[in-house]
């Protein structure tokens, strides 16, 4: 297992995979004013095994004053699997949804890719289980018109921490994969956007902070990514690194 890298996996990836990863870069660096988000130091870049395959997983972190972390990683298992994960954590005193973005992709092509701005504010309605978008977000998104695509995905069975926009599909051409990479970076832009002019609500910082973590309990039950992980690396550190670098939860 290494700690640090000299050359990046992403020209290697899928080349939609690597135009998100420029394009997240590229939101984040034009509308927030980023500072680095330190990991432990392990846990950067690593490298292992994955049924005799070589497996590697580059991170990077960043926060600003809105969002306690911004994290981008990347990895690849050989020649069969590519992936892309995205999540901006909201600092808890800022009532803002959870972005993320995923694409799963290998030998070419693309088997997922995922978007949502996923909420964490209480449910107007006590009885949904959905929770709330912040009122302004609610209606950006309702003005906005997403691309359709032809081979829409299910959620998983802990999906209803998601938003009703989330968009799940397999891109199935060059013009959806696109279509796919323009919406991600409308949605990424809209969330930058509304975000940098949203007020601290310290008030409501004890239920933000109940739906983030619900979020990220909800998502380390995401048992893909965890069997991989154990089968690479054993029980223990995959745990480490779903609780401490995927989804982390947040403790004020």
């Amino acid at each position: 297992m290494a700690s640090n890298s000299s050359t990046s996996i992403r020209q290697e990836q899928h080349p939609l995979i690597q135009r998100l990863a420029h394009c997240i870069e590229d939101v984040w660096q034009t509308h927030l004013d980023l500072s680095p988000y330190q990991l432990p130091e392990d846990l950067g870049y690593v490298e292992g095994r994955l049924e005799g395959e070589k497996l590697t997983i580059e991170n990077q972190c960043y926060q600003t004053r809105e969002f306690r972390k911004l994290h981008l990683e990347l990895a690849k298992v050989g020649k069969s699997l590519d992936i892309l994960h995205c999540v901006m954590f909201p600092r808890p005193d800022y009532n803002l949804p959870m972005f993320g973005t995923d694409i799963v992709g290998g030998r070419g092509q693309v088997s997922a890719a995922i978007v949502d701005l996923s909420p964490i504010a209480p449910p107007a309605n006590p009885d949904a289980l959905r929770r709330s978008l912040p009122a302004n977000y609610q209606t950006a998104l309702q003005d906005y018109t997403a691309p359709s695509f032809s081979q829409p995905r299910d959620l998983p069975p802990w999906g209803h921490i998601f938003s009703e926009f989330c968009l799940f599909v397999r891109p199935s051409d060059a013009a959806e994969e696109e279509a796919f990479l323009a919406h991600v970076r409308a949605i990424l832009e809209l969330h930058c956007q509304l975000a940098i002019a949203t007020p601290s609500t310290p008030d409501h910082q004890a239920d933000l902070l109940a739906g983030q973590q619900l979020y990220c309990s909800q998502q380390q039950q995401n048992d893909k990514t965890r069997r991989v992980l154990e089968k690479a690396f054993g029980d223990a550190w995959a745990e480490r690194y779903m609780t401490t670098v995927l989804f982390d939860l947040p403790t004020q």
